[in-house]
């Protein structure tokens, strides 16, 4: 996501906030992944009190924060609120820089669609989450941008984005990768544009175009409208005990059971 679109990342995390408010959920630790500019981070610390934030910037971002958010941020830093995450190397290695059963809640806005395989980051969520934590995310899917997929423009080329799961797609990796209790939910947004440009830099943030050159003024057969499909979901880290299903069977790890002695009474 790049910072034409920051209005879209904050819209969508208010919206996440809102169904947040529903789950009854203790929580100590919370990985905001990724973390940009915004009024998320502090409205968690509201919901949450005394949580701790491990927060994956995005790439540059620190750079382009304000003296006051920068100074702010130093400040969490320094009391332990807030822990810095890099996000880069994730994208990277496709690990998270945390240790396993580190936090209570995932919360991921807008980033599964740039993914080159999202099971590999429900992977780790999965992993970094503690027994009973939650991972809630949200991101786009396969009908974002459908005005452009069938325009030949001058200049300009359709892309699908990296991963165009639908909710269904994403309710089958969660199952597979242990989740439990999957919800999923979708709502389709349209924007509406007066000029032409301003479509295009949007377009071309969300990376469904590939563009050859800048442009300048009218093009000739671009919409005036650009349908967002926004998939909303969260899953449960519940019996992490358990190993991995095989044929529908769940095994129990032999370190995991424990026997219990009883005290000879006089």
């Amino acid at each position: 996501m790049t910072q034409a679109l920051r209005w879209l990342q904050d819209e969508i995390a208010d919206r996440m906030l809102q169904k947040l408010d529903i789950v009854k959920l203790v929580v100590r630790d919370i990985l905001l992944i990724p973390d940009f500019p915004g009024p998320h981070a502090r409205l968690l610390r509201k919901r949450f009190p005394g949580v701790r934030i491990y927060s994956a910037l995005e790439p540059g971002i620190q750079k382009k924060r304000g003296l006051s958010s920068a100074l702010s941020r130093c400040w969490r830093l320094l009391c332990k609120q807030e822990v810095a995450i890099d996000l880069e190397s994730y994208l990277k290695a496709g690990r998270i820089n945390l240790p396993d059963h580190s936090v209570d809640l995932v919360f991921s806005d807008l980033l599964l669609q740039d993914l080159p395989d999202p099971k590999l980051f429900l992977r780790e969520c999965w992993r970094v989450l503690r027994e009973g934590g939650l991972l809630t995310f949200s991101y786009l899917g396969p009908d974002t941008g459908r005005e452009l997929s069938a325009m030949a423009l001058a200049g300009m080329k359709y892309q699908q984005l990296v991963s165009p799961w639908d909710m269904h797609d994403m309710g089958d990796a969660l199952v597979a990768e242990r989740f439990s209790d999957p919800v999923m939910d979708m709502e389709l947004l349209t924007l509406d544009y007066e000029a032409d440009a301003v479509l295009w830099a949007d377009a071309t943030a969300l990376g469904l175009l590939e563009t050859s050159s800048g442009i300048a003024g009218e093009i000739p057969g671009l919409p005036k409208k650009l349908t967002l499909e926004v998939i909303y979901g969260h899953a449960w880290a519940i019996g992490k005990h358990l190993a991995k299903a095989q044929n529908q069977v769940a095994y129990i790890d032999l370190n995991q059971i424990q026997r219990k002695t009883r005290k000879d009474t006089a």
